[in-house]
């Protein structure tokens, strides 16, 4: 018979580790194949009318992953819902899929689509288009719904009156908040938004914009212009929509009206639009701090020979300008030839320089971008970049310097006789390219942005390549300082 004591002191308790489970994304992605199989079944069973109810039914955001999933169904799903749903699923659509639906649609679903679409939305769409497109399209529209595309396509590309739309809701100085309210009933529906109520005089002329609350607050036999302030913050038509992006995060709005040059009212533009604008801007600058051309358009979109396009001017442009660095190269064969052990540390030099003329360029772009930095405020960047540069280049020269120290101590005949001058020489280099490459990279895009060009071409693989010449220079020259007349 087995001994019980025996058994339990050999006896280990089993553990089990448990890693942590995201339940939540495992709840999403149930969801998400859930309603898969429910819109297959729908489909199977070739009920239009089944269909239309199934997608009038889910959240704008889920029929957009449907599409997005069903690329053969895209137009089916478009046709089958309530035209209002239809055009909120189509404007948050990638624009490679708003072209494929509209190739599919028939001529009077899309008629109906562009018509039903927000101006602001439908002009963002047909600005992607060929102008053959274009004029195909706006052919279209009801006659109301083209002087308004018309108007919005005659303004400046990435203008603000791009952007706008003309759906909001206006009143005047001498209206009670009572004849505000009936105003809001009858036009509020198809405003873009209701949060802001602007007051114009019968000229058209913008007076001022009073946020809906402080009209819910009042008595109804108060008038408007005892609740206004004067104090208006508005676009012109003609604005950059980067600007635009900027006051809209200085002021905190939810929506700001458009004017033109005479401060008559011609639109708002939303928050919404701001983020797709953000969005935008930030992709833009992605790029062009890789080195490339913005792409404007999604990557697996765009043709190959396009891209390629896009791709190598900035490739020709930087290799023309590493070029310079053999030529410099060259210049100091001499002294390569008399000193080989020179031409050890060109890798290092010439990368601490970059790297930190990189690491400059892309920190002032960012604060150029969010606002913390503008072009009146070059001195004060110039002044924290040369400190900072004499300080990361101390470091770095002191790293230098040991290492060829420690270096011969391990191996005595690298660097000869004279290795404790080749290890000033190399850390006095590392200090001057390191604080030359943080003021390039540091006041190159402030030069960019004050011709009026955009910050970002001002990219890591340019200053890089700018660093790389002028660092060859700077090494060179300080190693014929410290060894003229020994090596060289």
């Amino acid at each position: 018979m087995p001994n019980i004591n025996s058994f339990a002191n050999s006896y280990k308790p089993l553990t089990i580790n448990l890693k942590p489970f995201n339940f939540a994304a495992m709840s999403l992605e149930l969801e998400i194949s859930n309603l898969q199989e429910q819109f297959e079944q729908v489909i199977s069973q070739h009920d239009t009318l089944a269909v239309a109810e199934f997608l009038n039914e889910q959240n704008i955001s889920d029929v957009v992953d449907l599409i997005n999933n069903n690329l053969d169904y895209e137009a089916l799903i478009i046709t089958s819902m309530s035209i209002n749903r239809a055009s909120a699923v189509f404007k948050i659509l990638d624009l490679s899929t708003q072209k494929q639906i509209i190739k599919e649609l028939p001529p009077n679903k899309t008629a109906e689509l562009l018509n039903e679409l927000p101006p602001d939305d439908r002009t963002d769409f047909l600005e992607e288009l060929p102008k053959a497109a274009i004029r195909d399209l706006i052919k279209l529209l009801n006659p109301e719904e083209r002087k308004i595309t018309l108007a919005m396509l005659g303004y400046p590309e990435d203008s603000v009156g791009r952007l706008m739309t003309p759906d909001y809701v206006y009143v005047y100085a001498h209206n009670t908040v009572a004849e505000v309210y009936e105003t809001i009933r009858k036009f509020g529906k198809h405003s873009e938004t209701t949060d802001v109520i602007y007051v114009i005089n019968q000229q058209g002329e913008l007076l001022d914009d009073i946020r809906i609350r402080d009209f819910i607050l009042a008595t109804p036999d108060k008038l408007v212009e005892d609740l206004m302030d004067e104090r208006v913050v508005a676009l012109n038509v003609n604005d950059d929509q980067e600007h635009a992006n900027t006051v809209f995060k200085m002021n905190n709005r939810m929506a700001l009206p458009v004017t033109d040059g005479h401060n008559k009212l011609l639109g708002i533009v939303t928050i919404d639009d701001m983020l797709w604008v953000a969005n935008e801007e930030f992709s833009e600058d992605m790029q062009l701090m890789g080195g490339t051309e913005a792409l404007n358009e999604p990557y697996l979109d765009m043709p190959l020979l396009k891209l390629f396009r896009k791709r190598i001017s900035w490739l020709v442009v930087l290799f023309l300008g590493e070029l310079l660095t053999a030529s410099v190269m060259g210049y100091f064969e001499h002294e390569i030839e008399k000193a080989v052990v020179l031409a050890l540390f060109v890798p290092l030099i010439i990368s601490s320089g970059g790297n930190s003329g990189s690491q400059a360029s892309t920190l002032i772009i960012q604060a150029m971008a969010v606002g913390e930095i503008t072009i009146s405020q070059w001195w004060r960047v110039l002044r924290r970049e040369i400190i900072s540069g004499i300080m990361l280049g101390t470091v770095l020269g002191i790293i230098g310097f040991v290492r060829v120290v420690v270096w011969h101590s391990i191996a005595p005949n690298l660097y000869g006789d004279h290795y404790m001058l080749i290890a000033f020489a190399v850390g006095c280099s590392l200090i001057g390219v390191v604080l030359w490459g943080t003021l390039s990279g540091s006041m190159l895009p402030l030069i960019l942005k004050r011709l009026g060009a955009d910050p970002a071409v001002s990219s890591a693989p340019f200053v890089a390549t700018l660093v790389d010449v002028t660092g060859l220079l700077i090494y060179f020259s300080m190693a014929y300082l410290f060894l003229k007349g020994i090596l060289l």
